[in-house]
């Protein structure tokens, strides 16, 4: 059951001051996931402390955790456009089908993952990118694939950005972290063998560490200084990280973008490339 299921459910039984969050969580899901701690407390007329119990009685160890899963509520509302189709991709299935049921599952997973992180959390990621001396990039299989996406967008808009396909190489690159880099690790399980060892190097040698992961609680997270979600369902489409690569893609492009809107200079870069590259299309 979500948890916004759970607070409704509770509401009647709930102390005046739980109830008064309980309801503003429950009638404005939306507004609460931009907000803070402090700030839903002046909404709501109650204190921070307030909150952050409130948080703790429905089983969460703070508001952050509270926020993460009123997310993942969000995103599981999403219902796939009329004429679509959502289920599991089956053996017998004709062309317009899988292709139905393909762009339904790709969209979802995109919808979802949007919803799944609050722009607080996106904005705290794009300061630390920003600010950033280097960028190390870490993720293996699919993961890899759209961490090189990412390293190749930053890198024309100025960026220094470090990434490599290979495991070894990336926990080498590593090992050059201080506390002016940042390291994005990416795994959708949140379990990658190698990305956990790289993502540890990397919270030892004093770098801020995002992680981009699934919704579950995972190992991963639990080493990021700012913790990114995707959503994605696999057993749709039971195919190479499919979903969850777009879903990937979908975040890392959405930080790009945001990037290129603060920067000055970034269009400037982009020309400059496009240029370049241009000389080769003869």
């Amino acid at each position: 059951m979500s948890v916004l299921k759970i607070i409704t459910a509770k509401l009647g039984s709930m102390t005046s001051a739980d109830r008064q969050i309980g309801e503003f969580i429950v009638e404005r899901p939306d507004e609460m996931l931009a907000m803070s701690s402090a700030a839903l407390a002046e909404a709501t007329g109650r204190s921070q402390s307030s909150v952050v119990k409130f948080s703790q009685k429905l089983g969460y160890a703070g508001y952050q955790e509270l926020k993460l899963a009123v997310s993942k509520a969000k995103a599981q509302e999403w219902q796939v456009p009329p004429g679509m189709i959502h289920s599991t991709i089956e053996v017998g299935d004709g062309y317009l089908t899988i292709l139905q049921k393909l762009i339904a599952s790709k969209v979802m997973s995109m919808q979802q993952t949007v919803a799944a992180n609050d722009e607080l959390t996106i904005g705290r990621a794009l300061e630390a990118l920003d600010g950033a001396r280097r960028i190390f990039m870490a993720g293996v299989g699919a993961s890899s694939l759209v961490a090189r996406d990412f390293s190749y967008k930053l890198l024309k808009i100025g960026r220094v950005v470090i990434h490599d396909s290979d495991s070894h190489v990336q926990i080498a690159n590593v090992s050059t972290l201080d506390a002016r880099d940042v390291l994005f690790a990416l795994s959708y399980s949140g379990t990658s063998h190698e990305t956990l060892k790289i993502a540890r190097l990397g919270r030892q040698r004093g770098a801020t560490v995002i992680t981009l992961t699934g919704l579950t609680p995972n190992p991963l997270s639990e080493l990021a200084d700012i913790r990114l979600h995707t959503v994605a369902d696999e057993e749709r489409v039971r195919s190479s990280a499919i979903t969850s690569r777009d879903a990937q893609l979908t975040l890392t492009d959405l930080l790009f973008i945001l990037l290129v809107q603060r920067q000055p200079s970034a269009q400037e870069f982009i020309h400059a490339s496009e240029d370049a590259v241009s000389v080769l299309k003869l």
